[in-house]
């Protein structure tokens, strides 16, 4: 008999599947300062928080408030940096998206209200302000899909740093072992037609293929739902290829 597959053990949860808290530093989010008028903020350091692709800005307003934002590409210890309406659309500051020039690029962007930033906050990534109006601001994310939020969400001018982490390779298992513990990721993944028949559904025979259909129900029990769970479509699409054909 064979025991539990991977996404059913990790579908029962537990302590090996979360994400740890060592090396934790503070939520990440602005301050809560009002967006009116215009803040000063003073760059105290520049961080590495465990399991975060991008550094971490301390941020120090007042005398002894801090906050921990995703620093920016260009921001460095010792800068200032400006909050509020009245703030200037440079590199570093954060406004509401009402006050920021359309075409801006933009990050860490609030996806309601005062929720402290949501969006953009993986090193090297960057929106881009593409239109305002009735209150509402239209947003092109950096997968390409836009998506439709208040003008009074706030975002940070400019991309966020570290954008050329994904060009230095994994170059040893160990290395890539704790980079995947520390952002509580199941690392290696093995492929289930590799495994044996006792190990996954996909397991077994003289080739490696699944040997059945790899569409399942979202009813299925535990230990057969594996692959597309519940897909709305399968295959190639096949309306460009015919559209081809009655052209020809």
């Amino acid at each position: 008999m064979g025991k539990r597959i991977l996404q059913r053990r990790r579908g029962k949860g537990g302590i090996q599947w979360r994400v740890p808290h060592k090396g934790k530093i503070a939520p990440v989010r602005y301050p809560n300062l009002p967006t009116v008028g215009m803040q000063k903020l003073l760059v105290k350091a520049i961080l590495d928080e465990r399991g975060r692709t991008a550094p971490l800005a301390q941020l120090e307003y007042g005398t002894g408030n801090y906050a921990y934002i995703p620093a920016v590409s260009g921001l460095t210890v010792g800068n200032q940096i400006s909050l509020g309406t009245q703030a200037p659309a440079s590199t570093g500051n954060i406004l509401p998206l009402q006050t920021i020039p359309e075409g801006t690029r933009i990050s860490n962007i609030e996806l309601r209200v005062g929720d402290g930033g949501k969006l953009v906050r993986a090193s090297g990534g960057s929106a881009v302000l593409f239109s305002k109006g009735n209150g509402k601001a239209i947003l092109r994310l950096p997968s390409g899909k836009s998506i439709l939020v208040d003008e009074m969400c706030r975002a940070t001018v400019g991309e966020i740093a570290g954008g050329g982490r994904l060009e230095k390779p994994f170059m040893r298992a160990g290395p890539r072992h704790h980079a995947m513990q520390a952002s509580g990721r199941p690392y290696p993944r093995m492929r289930g037609i590799a495994m044996a028949v006792v190990y996954h559904p996909f397991g077994g025979g003289r080739h490696q293929h699944p040997g059945k259909s790899t569409s399942t129900s979202r009813n299925a029990p535990p230990g057969r739902k594996v692959g597309l769970i519940a897909p709305r479509k399968t295959g190639r699409k096949r309306l460009a290829r015919a559209s081809t054909e009655v052209e020809r």
